[in-house]
């Protein structure tokens, strides 16, 4: 098992109904391509549809790569969720960090403190389903969700 990945946890029942959640420390370039995996396969083992999946996948890797950028270090914590739209998947990025000084402008195209696009967040906020932050001098917390497609 690669570093910074916790092995997955059995279901309270024993069987695989759910996949176990992960959590994926975020502290070197490489662990966001590692989180993007993770998250990807999460997607495929609940059923989510292509797009849907590689939403998962690019939302993660973007909030893995502000972890690193932003913060230095952090945790992708991803998770199966049950809904009224039926299982979907949680991911959760959490830091120690500065916090972000502005949230509204960084939810904002084109605003970027590290020298990029200013495309993350808002791209986060779109690609996935829920979106909730909170910052502080504590660190930051993003919480998002994908559901099902609807067919």
């Amino acid at each position: 098992m690669p570093s910074g990945v916790e092995p997955p946890l059995p279901s309270a029942s024993g069987g695989d109904e759910q996949p176990a959640p992960r959590q994926i420390t975020v502290a070197t370039t490489a662990d966001p391509a590692r989180a993007r995996r993770a998250a990807r396969a999460l997607a495929r083992a609940v059923d989510l549809d292509q797009e849907a999946t590689e939403c998962v996948a690019l939302a993660t890797t973007e909030l893995a790569t502000n972890l690193l950028r932003y913060a230095r270090r952090g945790v992708i914590s991803l998770a199966s969720v049950t809904g009224d739209l039926g299982t979907g998947v949680q991911v959760v990025s959490q830091d120690e960090g500065p916090g972000i000084a502005n949230v509204s402008r960084a939810l904002e195209d084109g605003y970027s403190t590290g020298g990029g696009l200013g495309n993350g967040l808002p791209g986060v906020r779109r690609l996935m389903d829920t979106f909730e932050l909170s910052s502080g001098p504590q660190g930051t917390r993003i919480e998002t969700c994908k559901w099902p497609t609807r067919r």
